[in-house]
Parts: structure tokens; C-alpha cells; sequence
């Protein structure tokens, strides 16, 4: 899926749009940190991965935090999903670590595996240095989410789940279209 690279003129000549940029990742981070939530709540200290788990979460809010000061700070409005994406991201979560934390790495990576490459094209389309701002949060965002994926990816187990996981990356696709326009 190509990055929303709609053209608007500024003074200095044509710009990246990057509004619809801003709209989904913090879309995207919010539905993450839900995920996370869901998890531990299942899950609470109970299992070998909840240390992890809360690591990645304390990543993602820190990514979520920095999303929506953006989004003040540029006047960008949020999706119209957000509540879906609270209590779907929240669902995920929970049905995942339900099935075990096997499961829970399994939902991890088919999520990290998306965002990798949406984060990737993204900052393809910022390479003309048209938002440095936005190109250095992109790139550093991305490098916790690799982190993310790959952690989840070292558990024994977490690959038991293709079904699963091919749902789920179908999910974040469709989210990420969603969130770019409405």
C-alpha cells in the first residue's frame, strides 16, 4: 500500500500532504497501545511475556504521545474510527492472549510486520525533506516497532499462528486505508 502522497503547494513550491501521515499514525499507534492493554489485562504478570509486553506498550504510548502533540500543534483532525479502533484494538488484545502468549507474539508480529512497511513508505515519500519533523519521528518509531516485531518473532511458538496472523495483517491494511480518508 503506497503512502498518501497527495501534492499541496506551500510557499517554496509543491509539499507532500502529510496530514493524512499524522491522521494514521496516530491512529495507528492508538489501536496499538489498545492492543497492549488488551493483552495485559488478560494476561496481567501471569505470563513470561508481560515484562515484554509492557515494554512495547510503554514504546507505544510514547509514540502515541508524541502523535497527538503533532496533531494539535498542525491542526490535524483524528480519524472518525477512533472508537473503533479503542474497542478493536482492545478486542485483539484480549482474544489473542486468551489463546495464549504464543497467540499474543503471534498478533505482535503480524501487526509489527504491516507498520514496518507502512512506516517504510512513509519515509520513502518524506525523503524529498519535505517534513523533517515528521521523516525523524517516522524513522525513529520505526526502529521500536522492528524491535517489536523481532522480540515477538524470538519466542518459541510465535510463528504457530498463520491463520491468525494473515487476518490480522489483512486488519491493519484495511485500518491504515480507513484512517488515511475518513
Amino acid at each position: 500500500m503506497a503512502a498518501d502522497t497527495r501534492v499541496r503547494h506551500l510557499p517554496g513550491g509543491p509539499r507532500v500532504d502529510t496530514r493524512p501521515m499524522v491522521r494514521v499514525d496516530q491512529a495507528g499507534e492508538y489501536g496499538a497501545a489498545r492492543i497492549y492493554a488488551g493483552q495485559l489485562a488478560v494476561m496481567g504478570n501471569r505470563a513470561r511475556v508481560s515484562g515484554e509486553i509492557r515494554h512495547m506498550a510503554a514504546q507505544e504510548q510514547r509514540h502515541l504521545d508524541a502523535f497527538d502533540a503533532l496533531m494539535v500543534q498542525r491542526g490535524v483532525r483524528p480519524t472518525l474510527f477512533g472508537p473503533v479502533w479503542h474497542v478493536a484494538g482492545y478486542a485483539l488484545g484480549a482474544a489473542t492472549a486468551l489463546l495464549g502468549p504464543k497467540a499474543a507474539m503471534a498478533a505482535t508480529v503480524a501487526v509489527e510486520t504491516v507498520i514496518d512497511q507502512h512506516y517504510g513508505e512513509q519515509a520513502e515519500a518524506l525523503a524529498d525533506g519535505s517534513d523533517p519533523e515528521l521523516a525523524a519521528m517516522v524513522d525513529d518509531f520505526r526502529a521500536d516497532e522492528v524491535a517489536h516485531r523481532d522480540t515477538a518473532a524470538g519466542h518459541s511458538g510465535a510463528d504457530g499462528f498463520p491463520l491468525l496472523q494473515a487476518a490480522i495483517r489483512t486488519g491493519v491494511r484495511a485500518a491504515i486505508a480507513v484512517a488515511k480518508r475518513i
